[in-house]
């Protein structure tokens, strides 16, 4: 366990920031598996109203550093696809 009192408070400060981070990360997990479900149930009108809601939480994890650039290009590029592919089917 730490024992300075700056150590404490890092620790404080990463607990805080971890919380933070899971608000994002959950909210894109579950977006994102809302929008897979609705594919595989054919329903491509409703996951394309979700979509840009999607691409705004993504943009903005990867804006605060929860997640790299990188990742949110592949994640919004994935599940384009996804829709795209189902969406002329």
């Amino acid at each position: 366990m730490a024992i300075t009192k700056s150590a404490k408070k890092a620790i404080r400060q990463s607990e805080r920031r971890r919380q933070r981070n899971l608000v994002y990360k959950n909210k894109i997990k579950q977006l994102r598996k809302e929008i897979v479900s609705l594919v595989q149930n054919k329903k491509i009108d409703e996951s394309l109203k979700i979509l840009p809601l999607f691409y705004k939480i993504v943009d903005k994890a990867a804006k605060k550093g929860v997640i790299k650039s990188n990742k949110a290009a592949r994640l919004k590029s994935r599940i384009t696809k996804l829709i795209n592919k189902n969406q002329s089917s």
